[in-house]
């Protein structure tokens, strides 16, 4: 299935944010996952170490991200990518609502501060 067409997208709520899954393997994906993720205005998401690399490009307002304790404010066309075993945080610090588009590998994991594990489902 090369072609996913925006009706066909998951949508899952978590931590406060929306993610909007597009590729994964329920989509026919071996390798990637990726998806919209909608950050609410004055979101802070929680600190989480990422199993996989994962890469952000933002498409529309501004984000705070935190990787391996090196934070940026990055706006429409800025991207960014955090290593595998990174502590990652996103923050909307804005009043305006914040979307981006995110790329893993499949299968990715976060471990929480509070030493949970979670498995979001649309990497999966």
């Amino acid at each position: 299935m090369p072609f996913i067409r925006s009706d066909e997208a998951v949508v899952h709520e978590i931590h406060g944010g929306r993610f909007v899954s597009y590729i994964r393997p329920g989509t026919g994906s071996r390798d990637l996952a990726a998806w919209r993720c909608e950050i609410p205005a004055g979101m802070v998401g929680p600190a989480h170490t990422i199993s996989h690399e994962e890469t952000f490009y933002v498409l529309s307002g501004r984000l705070r991200l935190t990787i391996g304790g090196e934070t940026a404010e990055l706006g429409v066309g800025d991207a960014a990518m955090a290593q595998a075993g990174s502590e990652l945080t996103v923050a909307n610090t804005t009043d305006q609502p914040a979307h981006m588009w995110v790329t893993t590998r499949v299968g990715l994991s976060a471990k929480l501060a509070d030493g949970s594990t979670i498995t979001p489902p649309w990497t999966n």
